[in-house]
Order: C-alpha cells, then structure tokens, then sequence
C-alpha cells in the first residue's frame, strides 16, 4: 500500500475523502435512490450494436414480470433514441412534486421513466454531449420517485459507450441481459459486452436472440433469414446460458408501433422470467 503523500497535514475530516486513503479499498461510486424509492432488484438489458430489439425485449420481459404479480418499472436509459412511451401508449409529461418526478404508469401499473416524456415535443432531438446524457440517467434514479418495485428493467443505448458505463458504475445492478441477433458478428458483439460486465463485476444473466426465425403464416415452417444461429457456441465459450430464442414477427411490430406492448403473447420470455 502506498503511504498518505500529505501524512502528518492533514486531519481525519480530510483524510476521509482523500484520493490519497486507500485503507479501505475502493470506493463506490453507485449514487444513493430516491428516498422515496424501493427498488428490489435492477436488471439491465444491453446490445452491442443496435437495431437487434433490445426495447422489446426489455418491455416484453417487463410485461412478463408484471403478469406474475411484480411491481414492475422500466428505466429509458436509452436517452438520444427512447422507444418505451411509444412501445406502452405513453403521452402525457411527466410530472413532479416535493419529492421529485414521478413515472408515468401503463395501463397494467408498469411505472417507466423517460426523457421523451420530459420533452415539450416527443420528435425534438437530444443534442446533448456524453457528461449531460450520462447525468440524466443518474437522475432518473436520484431524483425519480419510483415507489415500491421488485424489478426494474434499464433500457440501455447499444455499445460500451458513457450510458452504459454510468449505468455499470451508478446503480446497484443484480445482472444484465445481453440481446443479439443470428449473425457471424454476433460473436465479437458478445464478447464486448460479457467483458465489459466481467470488468464491472456485473453478472451476465443469460443472452436473448432476437430475430432468430419467421414462421411461415401458412405451412408453419421456421425460416432462419439471418442464416444459422451461432449463439450457442458463443455462449458456451462464456460459460453463459441462452435464455430464449424470439421469432421475427410483424405482428410484435405493430404491437410496439400502436403502443400496445402490455397485450403481446403470453408465453414470450417465459423462461427468461422464471429465472429471475
């Protein structure tokens, strides 16, 4: 261990919050709730790219998760391209009291926090710098007023960007779901964001595929458009589980679209919410 450089100037008072103090290891840098929030258990949800479904899997394993009694929330972390309101039907600002702002809720009680519903006009770009988008999604967390949820599921942007690590860093994560799609390149992709979890200390609960197959709507037969699954190889290589497989499906699409996300299939994600 190296020896305090201002040893013999500095008080206690000081000493505590010196660079210089390693005696008692590492220090953390989650930042404390809302006091008027009781989250249970947070769950990121991450891709390595974007354009694989990752906001639909989020929702969808937050509709999961609602149907089995949870109190349910979804954080937008994704701050320059926030899809959940749209997803859920959400149009009303979010609105705030003595305590701070609180969620809008889905017509099945999922609470979701959003920058689109901060903004005058949900089309207005985010022209923001990484700091500022970084800070938001800390306040989401400091300054929302989330109640009582047993899971919250963190829409995080693609890649291991400033988002990504602030949510890595800022908040108590139990572990992170990494969603891909069929491809050759889905190896690298995967890679980076298991190692980037393991530099965090953060556990990979398991991989979603999306977009695996399309069933045809006449004879039944799966179609594999993106070409062959690699994900179990890569996933092995990890030491990681699969947990689902999804088909690419238009009717998923139109749900999404017409903000009706609460009214999707049972039985999607159905393993990966037994396992949570």
């Amino acid at each position: 261990m190296s020896e305090c450089s201002s040893k013999g100037t500095c008080g206690k008072s000081s000493c505590e919050g010196c660079s210089q103090n390693t005696a008692k290891g590492p220090q953390s840098m989650q930042v404390k709730e809302n006091a008027h929030s009781r989250v249970k258990k947070v769950i990121g949800v991450v891709s390595g790219k974007g354009g694989v479904g990752k906001s639909m899997v989020t929702s969808l394993l937050a509709v999961a998760m609602n149907r089995k009694g949870y109190k349910t929330a979804i954080m937008d972390a994704d701050i320059t391209g926030p899809s959940i309101p749209t997803a859920f039907g959400l149009n009303d600002h979010a609105v705030a009291n003595d305590d701070g702002l609180l969620p809008e809720v889905t017509k099945n009680g999922i609470k979701v926090m959003s920058l689109n519903l901060l903004l005058e006009d949900q089309t207005d770009p985010v022209v923001w710098r990484g700091p500022i988008i970084s800070g938001t999604v800390s306040q989401f967390w400091t300054e929302v007023c989330w109640g009582d949820v047993d899971y919250m599921f963190v829409d995080m942007p693609p890649g291991t960007g400033d988002v990504a690590l602030t949510v890595f860093q800022s908040l108590p994560l139990a572990g992170i779901v990494i969603v891909t799609s069929p491809q050759e390149l889905v190896s690298m992709i995967v890679t980076k964001a298991v190692k980037m979890a393991e530099m965090m200390n953060v556990p990979v609960l398991g991989i979603v595929e999306n977009m695996s197959y399309f069933v045809c709507p006449d004879c039944g037969k799966k179609h594999f458009l993106f070409g062959t699954s690699h994900i179990e190889k890569v996933a092995a290589e990890h030491g990681i589980s699969v947990i689902d497989y999804l088909p690419l499906d238009p009717k998923m699409a139109a749900l999404c679209d017409e903000g009706k996300m609460e009214e999707a299939p049972e039985g999607l994600l159905e393993k990966m919410s037994s396992s949570l």
